[in-house]
């Protein structure tokens, strides 16, 4: 696999001053094509296209082909990029309004591709399988809703928290923000969050444990907030159920609009997007421990507690979601100032061609393990790995024990 280099036409010029007042220059040869993460979200429109023109339901599935097939290829074939913005130059980089514009246009994007599939599926002779088909694409089109509901909401804004709130409301998943910010990024890479996967767990086990963790935390987390505010659980001030309401005015819309076909339409939907997130949580920090201090507490969260993925294309169309490592290390950082470090874990692939991977468990686990026990700071130590409990005799008889 060759290494990304950008080209040297500029896109847009940055000027700081280092420390001795010499100047620093940076271009972001990227400026132009992070509008992929803008785009995306309308692939389905493309399956819809072919259908149209094919008159085969099956082309329907279009959109599939090109994010588990086509991406995975694109990411082998352009490479990883490992540049960095300059440190001098990174504030000057989060103030351009351009990066900020690129995820609020998202928002309502990932609103006109649910209505766009729930509008097909409506309007169109479907069979069920077809229907199906329509919500599995929809749900993994919302998915990436989640994902924009992240970046939005580390932000430390009104405006973008809700923002947040707006686009997780599309797959209904307004806990994400109160569970991921205030509950995984705490605990992250230890064995009490369900979160983090665990060396010998199989996606489908970990799915079983961070599903409902997720929600369980987060209502503890916001009616802990609320009841320091002096309010009561169930109020309008409950930043879950605000989203939730937009959900539940959005999904009876399409209802009423489209008929009973919206029934198993949107529950497939819903359990598609909510899994999108699980496959992420579980391929960004599978096996990864923090080490516990002498006063009982776990070190800080580092860029090493993280599976980073430098890969170009899918980093493009995922708002540089897979710059894991540096988000983790530094949550309020803006996506285009997310940096590459040497010797971080490193996932062979993008999370497109990594997903697919994870749902075939034996294979995960001969890609993964491996991979896993030789990083610099584990060492074949499986005391320096965060080992699934049912899982441990059974791996330190295959790995040996320390």
């Amino acid at each position: 696999m060759r290494s990304y280099r950008p080209h040297t036409v500029p896109n847009h010029h940055y000027r700081a001053y280092d420390g001795s007042g010499r100047p620093v220059d940076y271009v972001d040869h990227k400026r132009w094509a992070w509008s992929l993460s803008v785009v995306y979200p309308l692939l389905p429109f493309a399956g819809m296209a072919a259908h149209a023109y094919t008159g085969w339901q099956l082309a329907l599935a279009l959109p599939l082909l090109l994010s588990y097939g086509l991406m995975p290829l694109l990411d082998f074939l352009m490479g990883e990029d490992e540049n960095n913005p300059p440190e001098a130059v990174v504030e000057q980089l989060e103030q351009d309004l351009y990066y900020r514009w690129l995820t609020w246009a998202t928002v309502p994007l990932h609103f006109v591709a649910l209505i766009g599939c729930a509008w097909w599926v409506g309007t169109q002779h479907l069979s069920w399988w077809a229907v199906l088909l329509m919500a599995y694409i929809a749900g993994v089109d919302s998915g990436l809703g989640i994902n924009t509901g992240h970046e939005l909401g580390h932000k430390h804004n009104r405006s973008e928290q809700w923002l947040a709130r707006l686009v997780l409301a599309v797959p209904a998943y307004g806990h994400f923000t109160v569970e991921h910010g205030r509950g995984h990024h705490r605990w992250v890479a230890t064995p009490e969050d369900h979160a983090s996967s665990r060396m010998g767990e199989s996606i489908y086990h970990f799915a079983l444990r961070e599903l409902p963790g997720g929600i369980r935390r987060a209502w503890q987390l916001e009616g802990e907030r609320l009841q320091r505010n002096g309010y009561p659980t169930w109020t309008w001030h409950n930043t879950m159920l605000q989203s939730y309401a937009v959900s539940i005015a959005l999904q009876l819309g399409l209802f009423v609009a489209f008929g009973w076909w919206m029934l198993p339409f949107l529950l497939v939907h819903n359990l598609v997007a909510w899994w999108q997130l699980t496959s992420a949580n579980y391929v960004e920090h599978y096996g990864l421990l923090r080490a516990r201090m002498a006063d009982g507490r776990y070190e800080t969260p580092a860029p090493h507690h993280s599976w980073n993925a430098n890969h170009l294309v899918s980093n493009l169309a995922l708002f540089h979601l897979q710059r894991h490592s540096d988000h983790h290390a530094y949550p309020s950082r803006r996506y285009q100032s997310l940096r590459h470090f040497e010797q971080l874990p490193q996932l062979p692939s993008g999370y497109f061609g990594m997903f697919p991977i994870a749902y075939v468990p034996s294979w995960w686990f001969r890609v993964m393990d491996p991979r896993l026990l030789a990083l610099p700071h584990v060492r074949g130590d499986l005391a320096r790995v965060n080992v699934c409990p049912r899982q441990r005799e059974r791996l330190q008889a295959l790995y040996g024990a320390k």
